[in-house]
């Protein structure tokens, strides 16, 4: 799919200034197809905001840096900017774990515009972060759609059905909120969940349905029910002391290209690529089940001691304030 193009600047009215070189990386492969639609649209819009001024090395799939150096990249300056999974970096950052929270990732999917730039919540995770010398840039304009419970042949199809299932999951949040249902956890990487369906080895597993589509798990699932558990997002960082750091100019283009990805990176995934898979999951003979509004209820009550001792990790004010935010509520 072509990327939406910038509008052309005239050459009289392009920024003028000294030749820079910036360097960028992200851990996923060209298989995240639709991920890097959003990043490889970055960098264009870069160096088209840049008048030709501003030369982009792009590095993906880990081959300059995997995902566990990153972050150490960025602060030591091997690198001027990242593309960070927010679940696998809310260790160091806890408050980025706001976007994978139990049931808050419902809401944050279905009211995308809470964390656009310029949003009250955005504006606190990007204050939070600073704190650690972090610069945050975007969070692509919203969460990807939330993980789901996929069963196989053990038929998961409401909340009560869960308990004593093998259930196949990752991040601590959504272990925990399953461990209360009753379910047995089990950690398995996602190159062996095919066989693990198919054998019997688990009863379900915990998901985002492009991850079903790419593993072609459709094949040996059975049913998905849609309880909203956890998901992420790709956040754009770059290390604050260097971001502040820049010429005016070269933060007016760096402005430009993060507002292109804010605006399309989630949104075409979102819109233009998912509804193109769930057709799939239907065809392959997928069950489809919407929770009732008890279970959704039900749910919520079992997600909210996580949000608590998510709250703990962050302080009580700032993730009292950030939950409401997210949760659409009037803070007070």
């Amino acid at each position: 799919m072509a990327l939406p193009a910038l509008a052309a600047l005239p050459g009289s009215l392009r920024p003028a200034f000294a030749a820079q070189k910036m360097t960028g990386v992200t851990y996923l492969t060209p298989a995240y197809e639709s991920l890097l639609w959003g990043f490889h649209g970055f960098v264009d819009a870069l160096k088209e905001a840049g008048g030709g001024e501003i030369e982009v090395d792009f590095y993906d799939s880990g081959t300059l840096l995997s995902a566990a150096e990153q972050v150490s990249g960025l602060r030591s300056g091997l690198i001027d900017f990242m593309f960070h999974t927010t679940s696998y970096i809310n260790g160091s950052f806890p408050i980025l774990g706001v976007t994978g929270l139990p049931y808050v990732v419902d809401e944050l999917f279905r009211n995308p515009d809470r964390l656009k730039i310029g949003s009250p919540l955005f504006t606190l995770i990007k204050e939070e972060v600073a704190k650690q010398n972090m610069e945050l840039l975007s969070l692509s304009g919203g969460i990807l759609e939330p993980d789901y419970l996929w069963s196989g042949s053990s038929a998961i199809n409401s909340m009560d059905a869960i308990s004593g299932k093998r259930i196949r999951v990752q991040g601590l949040e959504a272990s925990t909120v399953l461990e209360n249902l009753g379910a047995a956890v089990v950690s398995l990487p996602s190159s062996e969940l095919y066989l693990a369906i198919q054998r019997g080895t688990i009863d379900g597993l915990v998901a985002n349905v492009a991850t079903v589509d790419g593993r072609r798990l459709q094949e040996q699932t059975s049913q998905v029910l849609k309880l909203p558990i956890g998901a992420n997002t790709q956040g754009l960082f770059m290390l604050k002391s260097s971001y502040e750091r820049l010429p005016d100019e070269t933060k007016d283009a760096l402005a430009t290209a993060t507002a292109w990805f804010d605006e399309n990176a989630a949104r075409h995934i979102v819109e233009d690529d998912i509804p193109t898979v769930w057709p799939k999951m239907v065809e392959a003979g997928v069950d489809v089940i919407e929770p009732s509004e008890a279970d959704m209820e039900k749910f919520r009550e079992m997600s909210e001691p996580i949000w608590e001792t998510w709250k703990g990790q962050v302080g009580e004010e700032v993730g009292d304030r950030a939950l409401k935010l997210a949760l659409g509520q009037t803070e007070g």
